[in-house]
This record gives C-alpha cells, sequence and structure tokens, in this order.
C-alpha cells in the first residue's frame, strides 16, 4: 500500500468555458476520513468524480494507492487509458452518489450481487454469502428479497453503500450521501459510515453534516471557487478558522 492513498496535484477541469478546478491538492493517507465541505458550485462534487475518473482532468494528475487514474505516463506526457483499463482502476474505488442508482427490478441483494456476478471471480454461492453478510452490516439482514421502491431513502442509500464494498474497495467516495434523504432518515446512513471509519476504511466525503465531520474526519478541507481555501483537522478548521471566506461559510452553517 502506498504511503498516500489518495494525491490530488495541481487538478483543474474545466466545463467548455467553465473552469470548475482550479488547481486542486489534496493528499489522503490510508485508514483517513476526508471530509470536504463548501458552498454548492464550488467544485466538490466535480473533484469526487475526477478521483474515479467519472470526468476527466483537464490538468494535473490524481493518484490512487501509488497508481495514476486514468492516464499512462510517457515520459512528460499523460495518455488517457481505455475505458476497460478505467474500470479495472475503478473496482478499487467504491463511490456512493445523492441519488441511490439502484436497480429497481432487482431486490437489494440481486443488487449487491450484481458487479460481483459480473466480474465472475467467485462462484454464485460464495457473492451470495458475502452480499447477505454485508447488507447485515448495515441493518438490512430483514430486507434481502426487498425491492427499491419497498425501501426507505434511508435503506436504499445503505443498499448503495453495501454495493460499493461489494468489490472491495481500498477507497470509498460519498458525494453528499445524505441530502436527498428526509432529516430523520439520515443518522441511519451515518452511522453506516461511521461504523466504516471505525473498520479503517479510507473514506473522502463531500457532506453538509458538520457534526459527521466532527466527529469522524481526520481532515476537513473547505473548497471554494474550484480551490481549497483550507484545510486542517476539524477542530482547527471549525473552531479556528483562518481565512475569511471559511469563517463566512461556517457563519451560515452554524
Amino acid at each position: 500500500m502506498s504511503e498516500l492513498m489518495v494525491l490530488a496535484d495541481n487538478v483543474h477541469k474545466s466545463f467548455g468555458h467553465l473552469e470548475v478546478l482550479k488547481g486542486v491538492d489534496l493528499e489522503v493517507r490510508p485508514g483517513q476520513v476526508c471530509v470536504i465541505i463548501g458552498p454548492s458550485g464550488s467544485g466538490k462534487s466535480t473533484f469526487l468524480r475526477c478521483v474515479n475518473h467519472l470526468e476527466k482532468i483537464n490538468g494535473g494528475r490524481i493518484l490512487v494507492d501509488g497508481e495514476l487514474i486514468g492516464y499512462r505516463e510517457s515520459g512528460d506526457r499523460l495518455h488517457e487509458m481505455r475505458e476497460k483499463e478505467v474500470a479495472t482502476q475503478r473496482r478499487s474505488i467504491g463511490m456512493v452518489f445523492q441519488r441511490f442508482n439502484l436497480f429497481p427490478h432487482m431486490t437489494a441483494l440481486d443488487n449487491v450481487m450484481e458487479a460481483p456476478l459480473l466480474l465472475g471471480n467467485a462462484p454464485r454461492v460464495q457473492v451470495r454469502k458475502d452480499a447477505e453478510a454485508l447488507l447485515r452490516r448495515v441493518g438490512l439482514g430483514d430486507k434481502f428479497d426487498a425491492y427499491p421502491a419497498q425501501l426507505s431513502g434511508g435503506q436504499q442509500q445503505r443498499v448503495a453503500i453495501a454495493r460499493a464494498l461489494a468489490m472491495r474497495p481500498n477507497l470509498m467516495l460519498f458525494d453528499e450521501p445524505t441530502s436527498a434523504l428526509d432529516p430523520e432518515l439520515v443518522g441511519e446512513v451515518l452511522d453506516v459510515m461511521k461504523d466504516l471509519a471505525r473498520d479503517g476504511m479510507t473514506m473522502i466525503v463531500v457532506t453538509h453534516e458538520i457534526g459527521f465531520a466532527r466527529e469522524v474526519g481526520d481532515t476537513l478541507v473547505f473548497m471554494d471557487g474550484g480551490v481549497v481555501v483550507e484545510a486542517g483537522t476539524p477542530h482547527e478548521v471549525i473552531a479556528d478558522p483562518q481565512h475569511e471566506r471559511t469563517k463566512a461559510f461556517l457563519a451560515k452553517v452554524f
């Protein structure tokens, strides 16, 4: 395992003439939880999608566990990998989205089993056993046969987490995983994420849940205008922000 699980070096990303990321630098060590906060439009979710090459970067580089993501280096030039090669890299990077993206025609158990079965790395009996264990882990041991429409938003998001974990990732990315949930359902998803953190899963979490950042985060990153404005421990950033923009944002949050 690399000394750094994630290394983002001067990452730039534009959509047409709109520059969304303007040179983002970020480091996450194995076993750390990095929480990213900031106003809408600051580039948080775009950066997260760049980490597993769902969005192609226009400059800089991103390494996960020492491996350059999405590109092959030749001399001083980067050449984009084939989609099949990128898909192989993504297997070690789990991602949970704001919307759950479950297959509506599949049960919770089938949703979790789908990707491991497609890869064919284990017999169906073992894949089912592992999927059942993951659903129990996220508190859904009684929902194996339930379809997404029969589950609450919080339950669907927990199935989505189990589905991501089924690939046995080294890194988990969470893109505002509770923002689409009713307030009373937020806690059940955060509890699962806290459990993952206690087990040593490396995580980057884009969220508005400052309480989660304070309790679980090793690093708190404040982004605005496509750059990292401030970063430090949650206590440092929340209790004693150094940048005026950070102070103004936190004043609105609390």
